[in-house]
């Protein structure tokens, strides 16, 4: 199996899914607390299949306007018909900003998330960099889409803690193939979207812009997770997405923090099993946002997903937990470039299983190649779907 296709090395896979996860307890906040603040987890709507397994499929940057790609559309029905998972995501940047009213945002969103809703697969996005690009013109925020997003039947995004940064944080308990208690979790964050003009009078020449998890909403994971952890009677393995990825992304790509060699990317390949592409450097925002640290003190999300950078496709494995890309969905926006363009157009699907130490049995990618989609490096935009009657 090539690297490019393969799944994470399994010696990855077994430290970021065992007891080897670094788990430092902090002390638990009060529990009326915590509800006044609205950081209790809600009670599960996903439940593990009764042969104790749960697929996840994770789309990203399916990034069009009202015309989307139809290959774009294809490569989720046809991954989605052929994993058949138990729920699906959207990771960030599901328009672009090419869209001039209201309709035709909701024309752009509605492309993308009918190939979920009409196969009856609970679905939730999380918001990217671009998504609300198109606000001046359209009139539409975050919380507006999100308002359209939750009108969809399937659909499982949330509101989102109160007074808390970021547009639907939240987390999606998952309860045993028994029902009951949650024994995993669906944590969808905000990253954001840009940096500001500048801070304390400092711009940010030099730096990236992108934007960044921010304080409050790491405190809110952290506690929420307490939360899950006493409804539970122990830790809550979980994953973990968000569209704009982590500076440690880059680290473990290198295993170095300043070292940009071939030589530090073959050391990290053998120490934290890395598998699949880097086509172009991470883009993270300007401040290391403390979510990985935050993750290692509580000890119970086992891998941080991101998009953003649609030609990356790796996994490895960073001290305890997973760090991944899920290369761009869609065919609208940049991809490799040339004949290339579309090579790596693709999926990332997760296998749960109620049977092993952290549950994450596996991931890998799916690509439109796989599928026998048309790769022609053109244009193939189609007219917007019918909005059904609850989304007009």
């Amino acid at each position: 199996m090539s690297e490019e296709t393969g799944t994470v090395g399994r010696r990855a896979l077994l430290r970021a899914t065992g007891a080897g996860t670094a788990a430092a307890v902090a002390a638990p906040a009060m529990a009326g607390a915590e509800a006044r603040r609205g950081f209790e987890a809600p009670e599960p709507k996903l439940r593990f299949r009764s042969d104790g397994t749960f697929r996840i499929v994770q789309f990203n940057d399916t990034q069009d306007d009202e015309r989307t790609d139809r290959r774009t559309i294809e490569l989720m029905e046809r991954t989605l018909d052929s994993e058949k998972p138990d729920f699906a995501l959207i990771n960030g940047d599901v328009i672009t900003g090419g869209c001039d009213s209201a309709l035709q945002v909701k024309q752009a969103i509605n492309n993308v998330v009918i190939p979920m809703e009409s196969r009856g697969i609970p679905w939730a996005i999380t918001f990217g960099n671009h998504d609300e690009d198109s606000e001046r013109l359209s009139g539409m925020s975050e919380e507006d889409m999100l308002d359209f997003y939750m009108t969809y039947r399937h659909n499982r995004n949330e509101r989102g803690p109160r007074d808390v940064t970021g547009t639907g944080d939240m987390v999606l308990p998952v309860s045993g193939s028994r029902g009951g208690s949650p024994v995993f979790a669906l944590w969808l964050l905000d990253s954001g979207r840009y940096a500001p003009e500048s801070i304390a009078g400092q711009d940010f020449q030099g730096y990236p812009d992108w934007g960044w998890v921010h304080p409050d909403q790491i405190q809110w994971y952290s506690e929420t997770s307490r939360h899950l952890e006493r409804r539970a009677g122990g830790k809550v393995p979980g994953l973990m997405w968000m569209h704009i990825p982590l500076w440690e992304h880059r680290f473990m790509w290198f295993s170095s923090v300043d070292g940009r060699s071939d030589a530090d990317h073959e050391r990290a390949v053998e120490k934290h099993g890395i598998v699949g592409e880097r086509n172009e450097a991470e883009c993270p925002g300007p401040f290391n946002s403390g979510v990985f640290t935050a993750i290692q003190q509580r000890g119970d999300v086992r891998g941080v997903f991101c998009g953003h950078d649609h030609v990356n496709s790796y996994v490895g494995d960073y001290y305890g937990v997973l760090l991944g890309y899920s290369s761009g969905t869609g065919f609208g926006p940049y991809g490799l470039g040339g004949d290339e363009e579309h090579r790596l157009r693709g999926a990332r699907v997760f296998e749960l299983d109620e049977s092993v130490e952290g549950m994450i049995r596996d991931t890998r990618m799916v690509f439109a190649r796989d599928f026998g989609i048309d790769m022609t490096p053109n244009d193939q935009p189609i007219d917007p779907l019918p909005l059904g009657p609850d989304q007009r």
